[in-house]
C-alpha cells in the first residue's frame, strides 16, 4: 500500500471527523484492570493470573502496554522512506523450492510456505500455521507459494496467531475448510467469533499459557507475544494475539507469532525447556521508532532466540510481503552476519520457501 492510498482509504472509511478522533485526540492511558481466560482450558503456568485486560475490556500486553497511537501510524505513512529508491531497484527474492513431495510421508518436518505460513508434521498430525496463500488486500506477494493450496488436504489443525490480514486470511481459511472440514482451528480469545462466521470447522480459543483440549497425543499451548490485533479502524485489541508451543513426545516446536522483544521469550524458554526449533519473527521492523513495539529487528530476534534456549532458530516474517521500510532481504543479511559474529547460541537455519527441515 502506498502512503497516498493509505490516507485516502482512512478518509473513505472514517470521514474527516473520525480521522481527527482516531489520529489527533490523545488516547486515555492504558491501565491493566482485569484478567481473563477460557474457563474450559487448563492454564499451565501456575503463576499466571490470566490474560490481562485494560479498563475498556480490551486485551493488552502484560509487560509493555502498547503506547502507539494512530497518530504515529499517520506520521509513518507521511514521512519519506530512506530506502525508497533502493527498494525500487532491488531484485532480491526469497528462493522457492516447488516440490510437494513432503506431503507423501509421515516423517516429522517443518516447511516454510512464506511470511508466517508454516506447514508442520509432528506425531503423525498435519498442522498449518497462519495460512495466507495469495496477495493481501493492500500488499502484493513477492514470493511465490511453493505448493498449490489444493494439495493441502488431510490437515488436522489450523493455527491462527492473530487477526491481522497477513496472518488471518479469509479466502485461505475458507479454502482449507472446504478441503479439510474436520480440521480443528486453534486461536486466541474472541478471534473464534470471527472465524466461525467464515467456516463451520470446530474452533477453540485460548488465553495465554492455556493448553488446548486435544486428545491425540499432541500438546498445543497458546503463549504471549508483544503485539496487538485488529481487522478495521475501531476494533483494536478486541481479539487476542500470541504464539504457539507444539509438543509431541520428546519434540517441542515454538512459533513466536508477531512480537516485539520482551521477557516472555525467556519465560517461555523456562516453561518449555529443550525447545527443538524456535520460529521467531525478524522482519517488518523499520522504522524502529514505530515498529519496535510490535516487530523485532534481526538483532532482537537473535536475543529472543537465545532467551528461549532453543536448539535451532528459524527466522520468518520477511521477504514475502513488503510491510515496512527495510529492503526485503535485509533481515537475512543481518542474521547471517550475526551468526558469523557468533551471536546466535544455537543453529541458525535460514530456510528457502518449500524447503524441508526434518524434526
Amino acid at each position: 500500500m502506498t502512503r497516498k492510498t493509505f490516507i485516502r482509504s482512512i478518509l473513505a472509511v472514517a470521514g474527516v471527523a473520525g480521522v481527527y478522533k482516531l489520529f489527533f485526540e490523545k488516547p486515555e492511558k492504558t491501565i491493566m484492570s482485569a484478567f481473563t481466560s477460557n474457563p474450559k482450558l487448563k492454564t499451565i503456568n501456575p503463576e499466571w493470573k490470566g490474560t490481562p485486560l485494560d479498563q475498556e475490556g480490551r486485551f493488552i500486553n502484560h509487560e509493555f502496554p502498547l503506547e502507539q497511537s494512530m497518530g504515529d501510524l499517520f506520521k509513518w505513512f507521511t514521512i519519506s522512506n530512506p530506502n525508497k529508491e533502493f527498494k525500487k531497484k532491488d531484485t532480491w527474492r526469497m528462493p522457492v523450492i516447488k516440490n510437494d513431495a513432503f506431503l507423501s510421508d509421515e516423517t516429522d518436518k517443518l516447511v516454510m510456505l512464506g511470511h508466517a505460513s508454516m506447514y508442520i508434521q509432528l506425531g503423525g498430525k498435519r498442522i498449518l500455521i497462519d495460512p495466507v496463500f495469495g496477495d493481501l488486500p493492500t500488499n502484493k506477494r513477492f514470493s511465490e507459494l511453493p505448493i498449490a493450496p489444493e494439495k493441502l488436504v488431510n490437515i488436522d489443525y489450523i493455527l491462527v496467531s492473530h487477526a491481522h490480514y497477513d496472518h488471518c486470511d479469509k479466502a485461505s481459511i475458507k479454502l482449507l475448510s472446504k478441503q479439510n472440514p474436520n480440521a480443528k482451528i486453534l486461536t486466541g480469545l474472541k478471534l473464534d467469533k470471527l472465524l466461525s462466521t467464515w467456516v463451520n470447522n470446530p474452533i477453540e480459543a485460548a488465553g495465554w499459557y492455556q493448553q488446548y483440549s486435544l486428545t491425540d497425543g499432541l500438546e498445543i499451548t497458546f503463549v504471549p507475544s508483544r503485539h496487538w490485533a485488529n481487522r478495521g479502524l475501531l476494533d483494536k485489541n478486541t481479539t487476542l494475539w500470541g504464539g504457539f508451543v507444539i509438543k509431541s513426545g520428546d519434540k517441542t516446536i515454538y512459533f513466536g507469532g508477531d512480537s516485539g522483544y520482551g521477557s516472555h521469550f525467556k519465560d517461555i524458554g523456562a516453561l518449555f525447556p529443550n525447545i527443538d526449533v524456535a520460529m521467531i519473527g525478524a522482519g517488518a521492523y523499520s522504522p524502529e521508532w514505530f515498529m519496535a513495539q510490535n516487530h523485532q529487528n534481526p538483532e532482537h530476534a537473535v536475543q529472543a532466540f537465545n532467551d528461549t534456549q532453543a536448539k535451532t532458530f528459524v527466522p520468518f516474517h520477511y521477504g514475502t510481503f513488503d510491510l515496512s521500510d527495510e529492503p526485503l532481504g535485509e533481515s537475512e543479511q543481518i542474521l547471517t552476519q550475526q551468526n558469523q559474529d557468533q551471536k546466535v547460541n544455537g543453529t541458525l537455519k535460514i530456510m528457502k520457501l518449500g524447503e524441508v527441515l526434518e524434526l
